[in-house]
């Protein structure tokens, strides 16, 4: 924990700890999403945390919005068509300091919820990444316990210097935790490999730490299994690959349809139009130039951002 999260912590820890106690299960799916996404701080903490920057956040922005209000005089700019209840016309002498104080509350109540919102999504997000870097790195991470494996080190050894390695990405990181289930917590490796399995998000380490565990209790050719096990995984990773570059091709082709050939058409046709009916307001023409064609792009590029797989 930084300095931040231990203020946060030591102001509200104990009311947490107290209310996890009642609505534990209420608070499983974020439980579970902070361990997928192997969060350095505990659950406590975090919610603590969460607490406080969405109450901070709430009340600069609370503070902020209320002062610009004011200081523009906003509220005076309101005025009514028609009748209003006699209350109103007893309070329109204090209208600006009214104004403020609900914008105030309003913007209070938005960026709380949204910086709220934010803490809640977070660990669902970071376990996202992870997931798509594990399952990247998952089949060379495997050929290199198979490759030691071979070699005769023992399987806890073998996870452990996967856990050693920094270019196996994530993969790695959920090797160094097998590790630490069975050289510091002193757990036997199925159990370990279970405990990780349980929490990992990738569904592909999942599946192989399963696999490990079924593969140890048999008694069974292990290099083999993984041996197995990455010839799988690699061919899985071909198939999708190929299937990224056909809907990148589809893509660039929509993308010129749209974007190129399409925004190149409205603006002859504009430029026709214009000059047949002698108008010579290019509105149309800016909003084609400078907003349909930079969306368009920036929506493109985020498109295709989702959807590229980790390498």
């Amino acid at each position: 924990m930084n300095v931040y999260e231990r203020f946060c912590f030591n102001l509200l820890g104990e009311r947490i700890k107290a209310r996890i106690k009642t609505k534990r299960e209420a608070d499983s799916a974020l439980i579970n999403g902070m361990l997928s996404a192997r969060m350095r701080i505990s659950f406590e903490a975090y919610l603590a945390t969460a607490y406080i920057s969405a109450v901070a956040v709430g009340l600069i922005a609370a503070l902020f919005a209320g002062t610009v209000t004011y200081l523009l005089r906003l509220p005076l700019i309101v005025y009514s068509l028609g009748s209003l209840p006699e209350i109103f016309y007893l309070l329109s002498e204090y209208s600006l300091f009214i104004g403020a104080v609900i914008v105030a509350a309003v913007a209070f109540l938005l960026f709380s919820a949204v910086t709220w919102l934010g803490f809640m999504l977070y660990p669902r997000i970071r376990a996202g990444e992870r997931r798509r870097n594990i399952d990247a790195t998952l089949p060379y991470a495997i050929n290199y316990i198979t490759a030691m494996s071979a070699a005769g080190i023992p399987p806890a050894g073998v996870f452990r210097l996967l856990g050693e390695s920094e270019i196996y990405g994530e993969s790695a990181v959920e090797a160094r935790y097998i590790t630490r289930e069975v050289y510091i917590f002193g757990k036997d490796l199925l159990e370990a490999l279970g405990t990780v399995g349980q929490y990992t998000p990738s569904p592909r380490m999942r599946d192989f730490l399963q696999g490990a565990v079924a593969s140890i209790s048999s008694g069974s050719n292990l290099t083999g299994y993984f041996r197995n096990k990455s010839e799988q995984y690699a061919r899985e990773n071909r198939m999708e690959q190929k299937t990224f570059l056909e809907t990148l091709g589809l893509i660039s082709e929509s993308y010129v349809t749209a974007l190129v050939a399409g925004t190149l058409f409205l603006i002859i046709l504009q430029s026709i139009m214009s000059s047949i009916s002698g108008s010579d307001d290019p509105v149309f023409l800016y909003v084609v130039i400078y907003v349909i064609i930079p969306l368009g792009s920036l929506l493109f590029v985020l498109l295709i951002d989702s959807m590229t797989p980790e390498i």
